[in-house]
């Protein structure tokens, strides 16, 4: 019993100490915490796209011309999509299009 007394009081003697030297450590922390909060500035994450530069807002094409390039760029996905299920290779799938306008 004598023994079990000796080892609980030692176990108790050193969480004291643990638990000073701790409340000694976390004293200068208080201080630190005071001052502001340093932030990096992160630029906004892309998905798989490089930035796009924004269009000039002055610019007003007719609503026509926009129309006949958009059928245009279909009509030549449309062909380019043919040519590829016509003769299947693996260069014409990765080739890009003729087309001005991106996918």
């Amino acid at each position: 019993m004598v023994m079990f007394a000796t080892i609980l009081i030692m176990s108790l003697l050193a969480v004291a100490v643990c638990a000073l030297a701790f409340a000694a450590a976390t004293r200068d922390e208080a201080s630190a915490q005071t001052q502001p909060e340093r932030r990096l500035a992160v630029a906004p994450p892309r998905f798989f796209a490089s930035p796009v530069a924004k269009p000039d807002e002055d610019v007003h094409l007719p609503v026509e011309l926009l129309l006949s390039q958009i059928e245009r760029h279909v009509r030549l996905e449309q062909a380019a999509a043919e040519a590829y299920l016509d003769v299947p290779t693996r260069d014409s799938l990765s080739s890009r299009t003729k087309s001005p306008l991106l996918n």
